[in-house]
């Protein structure tokens, strides 16, 4: 059995080392800027979002636990609930590379569905990125649908192909 805790502040940081240079791989890859670039774009974001930590207003994060390993974070998830359309945005999912493999995020997203419905929410969201096949394949496997495509083009460059 999956369950979620609040962070705690000194968990932020321990996150943050999981967090920002990931998401300065994805700002790299995907928008085709260089990594250092990129990993100062990923910290202004994180600074921006996240000014509080995991006190920020209208920001919620949770450490994911393992049921038979009380003491043994697994994962993150990092959302904004959205009260008035009872929904939530997931803004990072996350099961630590070594926890992978087995099983743990989709039943990460199944615990997180149940935990949201307890609270009256009726809808999750999410943004993926498009290299991210095995994100992609958990959210497909636990009912997420593809409702758009983010794109992007550098101005000055021309956008035919031949």
């Amino acid at each position: 059995m999956i369950t979620f805790r609040p962070m705690f502040g000194g968990e932020f940081t321990r996150y943050l080392e999981y967090f920002v240079p990931d998401y300065a791989a994805e700002i790299s890859t995907n928008y085709g800027v260089s990594a250092s670039d990129a990993l100062v774009m990923a910290q202004r974001e994180i600074a921006r979002d996240l000014p509080l930590g995991p006190e920020t207003p209208g920001q919620l994060l949770f450490c994911i636990i393992k049921d038979n390993s009380p003491g043994t974070v697994i994962g993150y998830v990092w959302y904004c609930p959205d009260e008035e359309r009872r929904s939530v945005f997931i803004c990072d999912f996350c099961i630590l590379p070594e926890q992978r493999g087995n099983g743990q995020g989709r039943r990460a997203l199944v615990a997180l569905e149940a935990m949201l419905h307890t609270h009256g929410y009726s809808e999750i969201k999410l943004r993926v990125a498009a290299d991210n096949s095995r994100a992609q394949h958990v959210y497909k496997a636990g009912g997420f649908r593809v409702t758009g495509f983010n794109m992007v083009k550098q101005i000055g460059q021309s956008g035919e192909q031949e």
